[in-house]
């Protein structure tokens, strides 16, 4: 009963400090800057689904698992792309504007198409889903708590200007909990698929950076811009994609269904992928001219 309620207030309060650190700006800027955004949004919402797609045919995952694989690949970012484009030395504010519209679009998105994927992958096999059902849980963990932190920081900004890091720390060590707690309390199951999803999750973190990257400077964005779109393509909101997968057939963390185990085992996995990509990002600061905004 205490995961139940646990998994379902953490994401909500993880959607809350994103929206927290918004402002009605990180909204507009797509007007601004809608290069780097569409090239961005392609690469989340097409490219990314279909390399996960292709990589599934040749893995060959169980269909629980590669439902579960797929519902990641539709998860957005989440607070960690933030922290990550932070560290590697990308367009922060484009990250932070992405994430909230994904975040948001993720809403009507995500349900249509993990019942696809729920439908390709387990045929007659297939749990049924409500796809309304699970458009609305999804609106009442996602998109009202970024409502509320938004709403929250336009009418008190100096609080949230004080409040706001602690509420981003508090986040990060909820993401934390979950995964671990996910992870410990399914700790035979998460060594038993390990060597299953570790190959594939670790290939297609890798790919979808580095695809990021060629895609981005290919359309002209620069390099600030490139790696933020890496790191919004290349990595997944875990915590959403255990939830995801956990409302599906009704359970959580103290019994991890196999559509959410591959969020958990993500959850770990992309430390390890990540790591080298941020140092070479951090190096790979480019000229002062390459720096400035992409506003075509």
């Amino acid at each position: 009963m205490l995961l139940e309620v646990f998994l379902p207030l953490s994401l909500a309060f993880i959607m809350f400090s994103l929206g927290y650190g918004l402002t009605i700006s990180d909204f507009t800027r797509v007007v601004k800057f809608p290069k780097a955004f569409a090239m961005g949004a392609v690469a989340q919402i097409v490219m990314l689904p279909l390399i996960a797609f292709t990589m599934l045919h040749i893995f060959s995952l169980p269909p629980e698992l590669a439902v579960g694989v797929m519902i990641l690949a539709f998860c957005p970012g989440g607070v960690t792309s933030n922290i990550f484009s932070k560290l590697a030395d990308g367009a922060v504010a484009l990250s932070v504007t992405m994430t909230a519209i994904m975040s948001l679009l993720a809403v009507v998105t995500v349900p249509l198409l993990v019942s696809f994927s729920n439908d390709y992958f387990l045929g007659v096999a297939a749990p049924e889903i409500n796809v309304t059902t699970l458009g609305i849980q999804m609106f009442l963990l996602t998109a009202v708590p970024v409502g509320i932190g938004v709403a929250l920081r336009a009418i008190a900004p100096r609080f949230a200007d004080i409040a706001e890091p602690w509420t981003g720390r508090i986040a990060v060590a909820l993401f934390a909990l979950i995964v671990v707690g996910a992870i410990a309390s399914n700790w035979s199951l998460f060594l038993d698929n390990l060597p299953t999803l570790g190959p594939i999750l670790i290939i297609l973190n890798a790919v979808l950076l580095v695809l990021g990257v060629i895609l981005s400077r290919t359309g002209g964005l620069n390099m600030k811009e490139s790696k933020t779109i890496a790191i919004e393509t290349g990595v997944q909101n875990a915590t959403l994609g255990i939830a995801i997968g956990s409302l599906i057939v009704g359970q959580t963390l103290s019994s991890l269904p196999a559509f959410a185990l591959p969020s958990g085992v993500y959850g770990i996995t992309m430390y390890f992928v990540m790591a080298p990509f941020i140092i070479w990002a951090r190096s790979a600061a480019g000229s002062n001219v390459d720096q400035q905004p992409s506003a075509a």
